[in-house]
């Protein structure tokens, strides 16, 4: 009998074959996503979650098993590790296994290989449309509403959050999407960032490239936590005044500043 191709997790495939997803005669889903790179991808996840970052995580029972939902939480750490992490922790921690959908920064979906994997693995150029494609599907959706302001936060500034978009609470009264808040501790000890080089990115048309105290722009093998905490439900359509909405996402705001106080503790307890 035939092993595993190199790269390839054994718990990882067990994973994607449990995902509620319905693959064709050549592997691919409604979406256009490819079974076996969701394998290559998360093995590759799996890694940097297991070992690398030997990410723990809390709560994540408060992500539904079934139907739409919006996880949204705030953003660390110089590069979007956080992503990566909440994504693998969705497949390889929750029973069962769920598939997160992220919303890709236009200028890295441009990116012509970067691209297409992008979209066999399921992660979408950040447009309303694919957002809401996703949530009429049941899917879930992980929202980083801070954007690149929240990547990009020097160390100094790491765990507080930047202004919130609105766009995802109007999106979730719309398509009536819980929304399960997370904090994700753990990625601006990894990668602190003490300066942007500006020009150097401006050049190269990306937001920001991070400098970090010893030089190279990569996190250190540190650990990382993500708390999951309730859903939160929000009357309405969507349609209600930006007062409204404002204040609702400011529930969410600090419901997640609560979240990444328990996750400074759990990771003050668990050690780096």
């Amino acid at each position: 009998m035939l092993g595993l191709p190199p790269l390839v997790s054994k718990e990882v495939k067990e994973q994607v074959e449990k995902l509620e997803l319905q693959f064709n005669e050549q592997g691919f889903d409604e979406l256009g996503l490819d079974r076996q790179k969701l394998i290559y991808f998360f093995s590759f996840l799996r890694l940097f979650y297991r070992r690398y970052f030997r990410v723990k995580s809390f709560g994540i029972e408060q992500v539904p098993s079934h139907g739409r939902v919006m996880l949204v939480g705030n953003h660390t750490g110089g590069l979007p590790v956080d992503g990566g992490m909440v994504l693998a922790s969705l497949l390889l921690d929750h029973e069962p296994p769920r598939l997160g959908h992220g919303m890709v920064e236009k200028f890295v979906a441009n990116v012509p290989f970067l691209s297409y994997w992008w979209d066999r693995v399921g992660q979408f150029t950040g447009l309303p449309e694919h957002a809401l494609g996703l949530l009429e599907r049941d899917r879930v959706l992980v929202v980083f509403p801070e954007g690149v302001r929240g990547v990009g936060k020097l160390a100094q500034d790491g765990y507080e959050l930047e202004r919130f978009g609105t766009g995802f609470l109007r999106l979730a009264l719309r398509t009536n999407t819980p929304v399960v808040p997370f904090a994700f501790v753990g990625g601006v000890e990894a990668m602190p960032t003490v300066l942007h080089l500006e020009r150097v990115a401006r050049a190269l048309r990306v937001p920001y490239i991070p400098v970090t105290p010893y030089l190279v722009p990569l996190p250190l093998p540190l650990r990382c936590v993500i708390v999951y905490g309730e859903p939160m439900h929000f009357p309405g359509d969507g349609s209600e005044s930006d007062e409204v909405i404002a204040r609702w996402v400011g529930e969410v705001q600090a419901r997640i500043r609560l979240l990444i106080e328990d996750g400074l503790r759990h990771r003050r307890e668990l050690g780096p």
